[in-house]
């Protein structure tokens, strides 16, 4: 299967598709514009990447080098995400929820949390992760956890960082493992399997549980148990090859999490560009920040927010923070409820021959991988 395909999975969202302002450079396969979007001409999508506009929307400006396995999201009904012109992001990057001025690169691994600004001509390092509500200066270079800036970058620096990402970007080649989907998602059980969920394994889903677009499910030996209303958002990997991958209900592993060989209990959530390593034993009730990691058979300590590289406990989780982890939960079951009824529908469509969830035909994806969920999900997800 060729991974560089004509168009991405184009889906709409409450009747609201993405608006495409002019003819894409160049698409990855797996890769998707899904909702509330507005992508400018000239955009490059690496493979598996993902612009998800549902819980508000999402602007990006021309030429957008967006690189494999990278999200962009918002966050639900507070922040809408705005991506200026000319804007380069690497591979397994997150930009969540916030504004990023003209020519800005943001390098491989990182992560741009909800309500952070970076300013025109900005770089974020590689593995950084820019904080809630941060403002970053123009054109600086910034790095660290949490991203401050570091020192002023030149105009033919930037033009070489630019240059380096994007060509790194493209080099990134398709895994073998991307070229045949041999899920085994337990069917009947009312769950969501985005159409661009990839790699090997069994996948046993409770009621309302949902996986989303571009994660890697590598578990051929032992599969992975995701229970009733949990989410494993886009970009994820979810790696078992020592033991099964368990999660409890009503949890929110976020974008670009890697779990390894690891348990995690119920109500918990697991922010972005986190990794658990091998082993890890996450109980009830436990938040994780983004951008952690925790340590080989590191047990963590039930009631506590827990974050850094690696994970130590921040403080006790209060009663608004238990009613965050709930309420994302409760959130990504509307949001699957939503996605998988257009999703059934283009689908359909491309079996026939068909346009698929939009109107015009240029713009329907033109292939998509073999989905293995239940055929009745367009009814099956609602809370």
């Amino acid at each position: 299967m060729n991974p560089l395909s004509d168009h991405p999975l184009l889906l709409a969202y409450q009747d609201v598709a993405p608006t495409l302002e002019g003819p894409l450079a160049r698409c990855g396969f797996g890769s998707a514009v899904l909702g509330r979007v507005t992508l400018g001409a000239g955009a490059i999508l690496g493979a598996f990447a993902v612009l998800r506009g549902d819980g508000h929307t999402i602007r990006a400006g021309e030429d957008l080098r967006l690189g494999p396995h990278s999200t962009v999201h918002i966050a639900h009904a507070l922040y809408g995400t705005a991506i200026g012109e000319r804007v380069t992001v690497g591979a397994d990057t997150v930009v969540h929820g916030c504004t990023v001025g003209n020519d800005c690169v943001i390098e491989d691994q990182a992560v741009v949390l909800d309500g952070a600004v970076v300013g025109d001509g900005s770089v974020i390092a590689g593995g950084s992760v820019v904080f809630p509500r941060s403002v970053l200066p123009a054109g600086h270079w910034c790095a660290g956890v949490p991203a401050v800036p570091i020192r002023p970058l030149g105009t033919s620096e930037l033009a070489e960082l630019r240059a380096r990402v994007r060509a790194g970007s493209l080099s990134v080649p398709t895994s073998p493992k991307h070229d045949a989907r041999t899920i085994d998602a337990e069917r009947g059980a009312h769950h969501y399997v985005a159409a661009s969920v990839i790699g090997v394994g069994e996948l046993r889903m409770g009621k309302g549980s949902s996986v989303w677009f571009g994660c890697t499910i590598d578990a051929p030996a032992f599969g992975v148990t995701i229970d009733a209303g949990s989410n494993v958002q886009d970009n994820s990997v979810l790696r078992s090859t020592g033991c099964e991958i368990t999660i409890g209900a009503d949890c929110t592993i976020g974008h670009n999490v890697v779990l390894h060989d690891c348990t995690v209990g119920a109500r918990v959530l697991i922010g972005m560009g986190s990794e658990l390593a091998p082993g890890t034993v996450v109980p009830d009730d436990v938040l994780l920040a983004a951008g952690s990691k925790t340590t080989a058979y590191q047990v963590l300590e039930s009631g506590w927010m827990w974050g850094g590289r690696p994970a130590q406990p921040i403080s006790r989780l209060d009663k608004r923070k238990l009613d965050l982890i709930r309420q994302s939960a409760a959130i990504y079951r509307e949001y699957s409820a939503g996605f998988a009824r257009t999703q059934a529908d283009a689908l359909q469509g491309i079996m026939d021959h068909k346009p698929g969830c939009l109107d015009d035909e240029s713009r329907c994806p033109t292939s998509a991988p073999e989905v293995s969920f239940d055929a009745e999900g367009t009814e099956a997800n609602t809370p």
